[in-house]
This record gives C-alpha cells, structure tokens and sequence, in this order.
C-alpha cells in the first residue's frame, strides 16, 4: 500500500478518504491543513498535523499528498495548496475511480475522478483537476491546470478548457467550443460559441449570453 496524507479537513476531504480507502492502493495515515485551520486534533478518526509541520511526521521520502478542496475562488486556493504541497517535495497523488470509463487518457497530479465519468480517447487532462461523478468528456478535448468539473457535465469532442475554469451542474459545451482561463459556467448552461477569459456564462431561456466578467 501507498501512504497519504490528505490536506482538508473538510466535507471534501472526507469524501476523499472514503475513495482512496475503498478504491485504491492508498492507505491514508493522516490529514493536515494549516495550523490557523484545525480546530481538532483528530478528523474521521485519524490525526490532524499542521501543514507547516507535516514533513517531520509523515517525510515526503515514505508519504504523497492529496489536496482536498474545493472549486472557492476559481479553484485558486486549491491551487495555492498543490504548489505548497510539491514545493515541500511532496508528489500528489492522482484518483481514478475503478467505475469510470477510461481508456488511459493522461491526468497530471492530484486528479480526482470520480464513477461513472466517460473520458473519451485522446483526452488530455492537466494537473489538480477535479471531474465529479457521471460526466461525459468528448474526443480529442483538454482540460486545463486546476480546474473543477461538477455532475452530469457534457464536454463534447475537441473542446478546450482553459485553467482554473468551474462547470456547473448539467451545462454543456458543444463541440470545438474554447473556454479562457477562469471561466464560470452557471449550472445547466448550454455553451455554444467560445468565452472570453474572466467570463461568467449563464442560461437565459434556453440561450447562454456572457452576463459579467472580473471573476476573481
């Protein structure tokens, strides 16, 4: 068994406890978050260890890290703690569930990929990407760095998503459609032309129109 340690201490970090003990060849020892952060010293049973102390406990030698957090702030806060984690020396950990349908498409680094996602071939999937459960992700398409990818998301063939994007639950892009750095699609939006960096796209009657920028 490998051995990790999962930084959060939150509803994500539970659920990423639950799959990397039930469905992988990791075996977490520990959480840890920074120390302005824990408020017990024990979570779902293990320890809790301050983040500016983790490396004395658990050496980056015998233990990979996972970053469990969420999609606050165009995934940047999760960003900022996947760079701490691999400037300490860490290697973060990547999941794949067992019931995803996967046909060994590249993920990068602290990948969470939850059941019953499609990933289609010749998919490129960057670093620090979250897919939750039940999306379909065509041909040919590339997820950027750090981003989030909610429920029952349609990604159709040769799509391009920029870093740090958030899909919400049931939108969709249409085939060849390009997303910039840091969009927000709004839950059940149908994305049918490519968005400008920055950009927040929501449904309107069935149509989707830019409705703001300056996301960050």
């Amino acid at each position: 068994m490998k051995r990790l340690v999962i930084y959060g201490t939150g509803l994500i970090a539970e659920v990423a406890e639950f799959y990397f003990r039930t469905d992988s060849e990791y075996e977490v020892d520990a959480f840890t978050n920074a120390s302005d952060f824990i408020e017990e010293d024990r979570f779902n049973g293990l320890p809790v260890i301050s983040f500016e102390e983790i490396e004395n406990a658990y050496p980056t030698s015998e233990y990979q890290m996972f970053v469990a957090l969420g999609y606050a702030k165009t995934n940047q806060i999760r960003q900022q703690r996947f760079v701490e984690a691999i400037q300490k020396g860490y290697q973060c950990a990547t999941y794949v569930s067992s019931q995803a349908r996967y046909y060994g498409t590249p993920v990068g680094p602290n990948g969470f990929i939850l059941e019953n996602n499609v990933i289609q071939p010749f998919v490129s999937i960057g670093d620090n990407v979250t897919l939750w459960s039940g999306n379909h992700v065509g041909h040919h398409s590339k997820i950027g760095n750090h981003c989030f990818i909610s429920s029952h998301v349609v990604i159709s063939g040769g799509c391009e998503i920029g870093e740090n994007c958030f899909l919400g639950v049931n939108s969709t892009l249409r085939d060849n459609v390009s997303l910039g750095k840091y969009v927000v699609v709004a839950p059940g939006s149908v994305v049918m032309k490519d968005c400008e960096e920055r950009s927040v796209v929501q449904a309107v009657e069935s149509n989707c129109r830019v409705i703001g920028r300056d996301v960050i």
